[in-house]
């Protein structure tokens, strides 16, 4: 499992428990000067997941306003870059003379070491409290120069869309979900989180060439993986079809995946078939004919179906299905993505 660090002010008396956020939030990005109306009794999470060269943030907390003053900033500069998603409330930054308020679903990033001031309201006027992932990003992680970045900080950027949904989606996936992955993954996620951000902060820069054509080649590796988690029961997906939804050439998409452990048609064949051994090895879905499950994965065909599914596993469906232990219906996806097929669009 990733190594995660909680911290529940309301494991503590009410008396204490601002002052235990105040260390928690120093703790896991920079100290801030904080003003709440609900000082007295903060009721408030955090859950930090480190993800190799970078940090993920999971906030619950009631209403505030956190400076950065000048002073803090001399005290401790710890080098780093924050991009802040808003889940729940409203939220607003402001840094260098520009500021920017944001709602649900919006991206903003700033020079977290540098001055700088956040707000974040619940909903109901501050009565519910607020919600936000953040990714904490040293600035040697980022392969963008900081003069090249300065335009962005507290820029709005939308959670909505292109590469802008699939970050969101990758940090919400984490930061709800951490129990879902292996220690042993923490440095390949974080790289993930790192091209997707790199490429995500590239183009808003209108300036993509500044972001190094590796950085941007496995970024749209996982945007092309995630379209085809969401597309896969479309028996007409095909590495054509994919080509043809991210705007390039078949070549260009064989090309990009050259690095990859697979090809596009065999990462798209043992996906559908992974998906359909979970189903085949799921008790409640035994009332389920085969062909059913193997249409449901992009398998409309009953025979090409048989074929394929025993040419992989050296039986067909229906046998592979009467031979597996309930227990088989907890087998782990081995090549899901990191980021929820169903929440990627």
């Amino acid at each position: 499992m990733l190594r995660r660090t909680t911290v529940d002010t309301e494991q503590v008396p009410a008396a204490d428990r601002f002052e235990m956020w105040l260390d928690a939030v120093a703790r896991a990005a920079a100290p801030l000067r904080i003003h709440s109306e609900h000082a007295h009794d903060f009721a408030a999470r955090v859950e930090i997941v480190e993800l190799g060269p970078i940090r993920v943030i999971n906030y619950r907390y009631p209403s505030l306003e956190g400076v950065r003053t000048p002073k803090l900033a001399r005290e401790s500069a710890p080098e780093i870059y924050t991009l802040a998603l808003t889940i729940d409330g409203d939220g607003a930054a402001s840094q260098a003379g520009r500021s920017s308020v944001l709602g649900p679903k919006e991206l903003i990033f700033y020079d977290g070491s540098r001055p700088h001031g956040v707000r974040h309201l619940g909903d109901d006027d501050g009565r519910e409290p607020a919600r936000s992932v953040v990714a904490i990003i040293p600035h040697a992680a980022l392969p963008l120069p900081p003069d090249r970045l300065a335009p962005l900080f507290v820029g709005r950027m939308s959670g909505t869309e292109g590469i802008g949904a699939l970050l969101t989606q990758f940090l919400l996936q984490i930061a709800r979900h951490p129990e879902q992955y292996h220690a042993g993954d923490a440095a390949r996620l974080g790289a993930v989180g790192l091209d997707l951000a790199s490429t995500m902060l590239g183009r808003h820069l209108a300036a993509e060439d500044a972001v190094p054509n590796e950085v941007r080649r496995r970024a749209l590796v996982t945007q092309v993986r995630a379209y085809i988690q969401r597309h896969l029961g479309d028996a007409t997906l095909s590495p054509q079809v994919v080509a043809d939804a991210h705007h390039v050439s078949l070549r260009t998409l064989h090309r990009l995946f050259e690095a990859e452990e697979s090809t596009v048609a065999s990462y798209i064949r043992e996906l559908r078939l992974a998906r359909c051994r979970h189903d085949l090895a799921d008790p409640g879905l035994r009332g389920q004919p085969v062909q059913a499950i193997g249409a449901r994965w992009g398998f409309p065909d009953k025979a090409h179906f048989s074929r394929v599914f025993r040419k992989a596993h050296g039986v067909g469906p229906q046998a592979w299905r009467a031979g597996q232990p309930e227990e088989a219906a907890r087998e782990v996806n081995p090549v899901a993505s990191t980021v929820n097929p169903a929440e990627a669009d």
